[in-house]
């Protein structure tokens, strides 16, 4: 494996907190469909359906960007491919708030979805690239603690205007001021420019001995994702239905969005040892007790706190594993085709999550019955991740 020995730590920490920034506005403008659909989908007379597709569309761009922008990162530089990449998420947020119809919004939220995608290849890449070896997973994890921090920031937003168009403008302009200091200030990959200089080759991601740790990586994103995006765009609707309020709705998403987020935090040092499968184990057990937790709670705000706090950290927890583990999974020269692959399956997974809700929904399925459905989902993805957490662990140093 071509990896730089020498790590410039001030270059290392305007990596990690620039890229901090990115994911933060990721998470932002992730969660900003579905805060803004209680509002959007009356406005513009969407159903059911309709509503799903709007959900799903930017996740579809994330495939597509995630794929291209990890394959494109190997040749281009991670640099290069991100600013791009955030500034056509910013671009077409701001496209999202000005749609009147249904064509021009489902479009603008398929364009920001693959600025999105192709963005989070490259600052997983970049953060672990430009970090010290034994420090690479924490260091991810760290990076990724900003996305639920920015859905909860979107939470907030959403909960002091009345135009939905406010949200997505918010997320658009946001990382289009951003785009500049990231071309000012945000380091190149130190260990990508090492593996050019020695001429690195690319190898395949099946095959090599990589294909069954590859197929359990995209089968954990798949699993995740799915999980996790459903629970990002149903969660309102459902509680809705369930007898609960707009505050409600609203504390439940900010404390799920901040537990999930100051977890990462808390865990980030744990997933460089071998209490990485204890982690694994550990969030994925919590992800299956609390979604349970969730379908049978009263319309009670004091239930559902502990719920979205145990929830949130076991879903977000969860992710930063996958985000902390694929980078370590392929060498310098191919690291962003692998981790783009893996995070454009999950982003597959993310399409699919609600798109699935809508059609169950729509079957006559109650929302404790939907809750309940995805647990073997989640469970399919805890086999995947403890699986490559305990192959990671046998590895040498």
């Amino acid at each position: 494996m071509v990896e730089t020995s020498r790590i410039d730590t001030a270059a290392s920490r305007r990596t990690l907190f620039l890229c901090l920034l990115v994911a933060l506005l990721e998470g932002f403008d992730l969660q900003a469909a579905g805060v803004a659909a209680p509002r959007l989908a009356p406005a513009l007379g969407l159903t059911p359906g309709v509503l799903s597709w709007f959900f799903s569309a930017s996740t579809l761009g994330m495939f597509i960007g995630a794929y291209a922008g990890g394959w494109l990162s190997d040749r281009r530089g991670r640099k290069f491919v991100l600013v791009l990449s955030v500034t056509l998420f910013g671009l077409c947020s701001v496209l999202t708030g000005l749609a009147h119809a249904v064509e021009p919004l489902i479009a603008a939220r398929f364009l920001t979805g693959v600025g999105l995608g192709g963005a989070l290849p490259n600052l997983i890449a970049l953060v672990a690239e430009n970090s010290r070896p034994e420090r690479k997973g924490r260091a991810v994890a760290l990076m990724y603690c900003g996305t639920p921090l920015g859905g909860a920031i979107a939470t907030l937003a959403s909960l002091y205007t009345d135009r939905w168009q406010a949200i997505f403008h918010i997320g658009g302009i946001m990382p289009l001021l951003l785009a500049p200091a990231l071309v000012l200030l945000l380091p190149s990959s130190q260990a990508q420019a090492v593996a050019r200089i020695a001429g690195a080759p690319h190898r395949p991601l099946l095959g090599e001995g990589r294909t069954v740790r590859t197929l359990l990586l995209w089968a954990s994103f798949f699993a995740t994702l799915l999980v996790l995006y459903l629970l990002l765009n149903w969660t309102p609707s459902l509680l809705k239905a369930r007898g609960f309020g707009r505050t409600e709705i609203g504390v439940f998403q900010i404390v799920f969005n901040v537990a999930g987020g100051l977890s990462c935090i808390l865990a980030a040092p744990l997933l460089d040892r071998r209490s990485g499968v204890a982690v694994s184990v550990t969030a994925y057990a919590a992800i299956v007790l609390f979604l349970a937790l969730l379908a049978a709670t009263s319309a009670s705000l004091w239930s559902l706190v502990p719920i979205a706090i145990g929830l949130g950290a076991g879903v977000l927890v969860a992710q930063a594993i996958l985000y902390a583990l694929a980078p370590k999974l392929y060498e310098v020269a191919d690291r962003g085709a692998g981790v783009g692959a893996a995070v454009s399956i999950g982003r597959l997974g993310s399409a699919v999550g609600p798109l699935l809700a809508g059609a169950m929904l729509s079957l006559g399925l109650s929302p404790s019955g939907l809750l309940l459905a995805v647990l073997p989902i989640a469970v399919l993805g805890g086999l995947g991740a403890v699986l490559l957490a305990v192959g990671q662990a046998r590895r040498p140093a």
